[in-house]
């Protein structure tokens, strides 16, 4: 997608190449309960685990899901109670929930006072990869141990933090946007 910021027209569609957003964005949270709510409705509601906010660059692709899952599931954001270490489990051996809860605003850029979403995927494309990501959630932990909000739905998301603890997570860039990347200030620079 291109814009007058764009030095790209790629995944680097912000001002300069140190700002450029590369990769999909996972902000966790520690909870001891969460819950979503659609409408006045409770559609989805953890006890002890993670709440996952989750933001999708509109380059993102299952690979980076892939990775999402993989280091929030081993992220060891617990203590463990028998040798009395404090950051030593994670969210499957002490056999907890995830909330996972779709936000696009995770890519939002302020242009003056109004916040701008174009980096994130268009809905349409985002809805197949985000349900990728909760199928791969609950392929590789449990299904029944992973819930989710309503995908597009104007959510009101209820938490009680733990701790608090709150860690931001991000994919890597895949060699193809490294490599247009180093293109694109290749060619600003005259090179």
């Amino acid at each position: 997608m291109n814009c007058e910021s764009c030095l790209t027209g790629t995944r680097g569609c912000v001002k300069s190449s140190s700002e450029r957003v590369l990769e999909m964005k996972a902000v966790v949270q520690r909870v001891a309960s969460a819950s979503v709510e659609v409408e006045g409705r409770t559609v989805s509601a953890i006890g002890p685990g993670l709440l996952v906010l989750v933001g999708i660059h509109d380059l993102d692709s299952p690979s980076d899901a892939d990775y999402i899952c993989r280091k929030v599931l081993n992220m060891r954001l617990f203590p463990n109670d028998k040798s009395g270490k404090t950051w030593d489990q994670n969210v499957m051996q002490k056999n907890y929930e995830v909330l996972l809860v779709s936000q696009f605003t995770l890519y939002g850029i302020l242009k003056g006072n109004k916040p701008d979403f174009h980096v994130a995927m268009p809905p349409d494309k985002a809805k197949s990869l985000y349900a990728s990501l909760v199928q791969t959630f609950q392929t590789t932990y449990r299904s029944d141990a992973v819930r989710d909000g309503v995908f597009g739905a104007m959510m009101k998301v209820n938490l009680v933090n733990d701790g608090p603890v709150t860690m931001q997570l991000e994919s890597p860039q895949s060699s193809s946007n490294t490599r247009d990347g180093v293109e694109a200030e290749s060619t600003m620079n005259g090179k």
